[in-house]
């Protein structure tokens, strides 16, 4: 806890930097702020204790937020009155990685509750004020938990030379979606690319980051039939 005290710390003061604009100069060109994400993750997971699991959810949503439960759902229409569990999940992220614009970012973390433990991947989307909501969540069950790493990692996309729409759309293509099952989608300025799919019970994440000449893999992992 108090390791996650002091990420949070350092993540609002890298939030409160990342919003300034200059007096009478033009707002600050979008970039890529993982301090922000990490925030927006710890606080995310801090509501879930303090006013309940779906209570959290509910209120740190995007519009048009989707969840994997294990099949893929609008998160408005599923979350809709469902009542919070007594004992809500506990997790905290491991690793975050940012498109170069900071439209959007990707986590990956740990969670555990009483007798099962896995991990997750969120997609998380910059709003017009700033702040970061979840966009896409989905849970993956390990059969040991993830062990927490000294200090959270965080990977922005590569800035110099961006791939362009149309290389970020050969990339989904590639992924081959599966319609109604998947949800795909990129970053603004298509520096991060992500694929969320639930066949047959079986769900699977992948992500790919932009590293300046080509997409880089950097989540790949998927979650067995009948895991949680």
């Amino acid at each position: 806890m108090k390791r996650l005290a002091l990420l949070l710390a350092l993540a609002t003061a890298g939030c409160a930097q990342g919003g300034r604009e200059f007096d009478n100069g033009p707002p600050l060109k979008p970039s890529a702020n993982p301090s922000a994400v990490i925030a927006a993750e710890i606080a995310f997971s801090q509501l879930a204790q303090d006013k309940g699991q779906w209570t959290a959810f509910r209120d740190t949503a995007a519009a048009g937020a989707e969840m994997f439960v294990p099949e893929r759902v609008a998160a408005t229409v599923w979350l809709k009155g469902r009542a919070n569990p007594a004992i809500p999940v506990k997790w905290q992220p491991h690793a975050v990685w940012s498109s170069c614009d900071g439209s959007y970012a990707v986590t990956r973390g740990a969670w555990e509750r009483p007798g099962s433990t896995g991990s997750y991947v969120t997609v998380w989307q910059r709003q017009k004020d700033g702040k970061y909501k979840w966009l896409i969540d989905m849970s993956l069950s390990d059969e040991k938990p993830s062990p927490p790493p000294e200090m959270v990692t965080a990977r922005v996309a590569d800035c110099a030379k961006s791939p362009g729409a149309a290389a970020a759309a050969t990339q989904v293509a590639r992924a081959g979606a599966v319609i109604g099952l998947t949800a795909l989608g990129s970053s603004d300025d298509s520096t991060i690319i992500w694929r969320a799919l639930a066949e047959g019970g079986k769900r699977s994440f992948a992500v790919s980051l932009w590293n300046g000449s080509d997409f880089e893999t950097v989540i790949d992992t998927s979650a067995a039939p009948g895991s949680r």
